[in-house]
C-alpha cells in the first residue's frame, strides 16, 4: 500500500486537489454580429461627417466671431470622440462586456460635460463683453443641412442600440440627436443675428446647447440611456 493509500482515510494526509472549469466564451448569434457591424459602420460614418462639420463650423465661427458656431464645431469634435467610444465598445474582448458598457456610458457622459463647460463659459463671456458676431451665411447653410440630416442618423443609431441592448449606443445616438437640436438653436441664432441684428441671440443659442448637454451627460453618467427599455 502506498503512502497516499495509507493516508486516504485521514483528512490531514489527503492531498488537496483543486479543479478549475474553463467557461467557454458565449457565442454571439449571426443577427447580433450583424447589428454590431452596423453599429460600427454608423459610428465610422458619423465620425467622418463630424470631422468635416467641425472644420467648417470652426472656420466660419472664427471668421464671424460667433461663439455659437465655434461651440457647434466643438460639439462636432466631441460627437466624433463619442463615436470612437462606440467603436471601442464593439471591438475585441469588450463585446458583450457589462463593465465595458458601463465605462462607455461614463466616457460619453464626460464628453457631454466637457462640451457644456466650454460652451457655457464662452457664451457668458460673450454676453458680458457685448461682443457682436458678424453674419455667417456659411454657418446658416451648415446649420440648415445638419437640422435635416442628424435626426435621421440619430434614429437609425438609436434603433440599433435598442436592438443590441446597449445603453451606451443609445446615449451616443442621443448625442447625435442633440446635434440636431443644437443646429436648430444655432440656425435661429444665426438668422436673427444676420437678418435682425440681434447679436445676443447667438450666445443665447449657445447657452441652450450647454444646458441640453448637461442634461444628457447626467443621464448617461447615471446609466439611463435605456430607461425606456433597450431590448
Amino acid at each position: 500500500m502506498s503512502t497516499l493509500d495509507q493516508g486516504a482515510g485521514s483528512s490531514s494526509a489527503e492531498p488537496v486537489i483543486q479543479t478549475f472549469t474553463v467557461q467557454p466564451r458565449l457565442q454571439r448569434s449571426p443577427e447580433r454580429e450583424r447589428l454590431e457591424r452596423r453599429a460600427r459602420m454608423l459610428a465610422w460614418g458619423g465620425i467622418a461627417y463630424h470631422f468635416i462639420e467641425f472644420a467648417i463650423a470652426i472656420g466660419a465661427g472664427i471668421a464671424a466671431s460667433s461663439i455659437a458656431l465655434i461651440g457647434f464645431g466643438a460639439d462636432s469634435l466631441i460627437e466624433a470622440m463619442a463615436g470612437f467610444v462606440v467603436l471601442w465598445l464593439f471591438t475585441g474582448a469588450r463585446v458583450g462586456s457589462e463593465h465595458a458598457e458601463r465605462r462607455a456610458q461614463q466616457l460619453i457622459a464626460l464628453s457631454f460635460f466637457v462640451l457644456a463647460a466650454y460652451v457655457g463659459v464662452e457664451s457668458i463671456r460673450t454676453l458680458a463683453g457685448g461682443q457682436h458676431p458678424e453674419a455667417s451665411w456659411i454657418g446658416i447653410g451648415l446649420a440648415a443641412f445638419t437640422t435635416v440630416t442628424m435626426p435621421l442618423l440619430a434614429r437609425v443609431k438609436r434603433r440599433v442600440g435598442h436592438q443590441l441592448g446597449s445603453a451606451a449606443t443609445v446615449k451616443e445616438a442621443s448625442q447625435t440627436q442633440l446635434c440636431a437640436y443644437l443646429s436648430i438653436a444655432l440656425l435661429i441664432g444665426l438668422v436673427l443675428n444676420a437678418v435682425a441684428g440681434l447679436w445676443w441671440a447667438d450666445p443665447l443659442a449657445a447657452l441652450v446647447i450647454a444646458g441640453v448637454a448637461v442634461k444628457e451627460g447626467r443621464e448617461s453618467w447615471r446609466g439611463e440611456g435605456c430607461a425606456d427599455g433597450c431590448c
